[in-house]
């Protein structure tokens, strides 16, 4: 196995190197004052990579805001059905309760109408008892 010399750069060349390295920082400072940044892949943006990164994760939380507002409202509205369920159940009860209060109400009337009757069949009864009490005195 060979080893190649280990690569060693000339100060000329180290000094070419820092140069180079500030250049680039300035003309990355001056691009970023005027609104223009590159991102890890050295592509110029017009948006900050930190600002960018922080859109994306916005997106990315609102659409796991908006995922869970759509559960909730899918669950509020399986709620409002079984609440609507529920009235028109306990608005058939109360109409059943209703019939049958007025119900008891007609049979108490029945009753008292029957009452009346059979009174005034028995008054009637007692007068024709007493006239066939006083006849069978007058024949006797």
């Amino acid at each position: 196995m060979t080893h190649l010399p280990a690569a060693t750069s000339t100060p000329s060349e180290q000094s070419f190197s820092r140069e180079a390295g500030r250049e680039t920082a300035m003309a990355k400072d001056i691009l970023g004052e005027a609104g223009l940044h590159f991102d890890e892949l050295n592509k110029l943006r017009v948006l900050d990579p930190e600002v960018t990164q922080q859109t994306i994760e916005l997106k990315e939380e609102c659409k796991d805001f908006v995922d869970k507002i759509g559960q909730f409202q899918k669950i509020v509205g399986g709620l409002i059905e079984l609440v609507d369920q529920l009235a028109k159940e306990a608005e058939n009860e109360k109409m059943k309760a209703i019939g049958a209060r007025n119900l008891l109400k007609s049979i108490a009337k029945q009753r008292e109408a029957q009452q009346q009757q059979l009174q005034a069949l028995i008054a009637e009864k007692k007068m024709q008892l007493e006239r066939n009490s006083v006849s069978l005195v007058i024949l006797i």
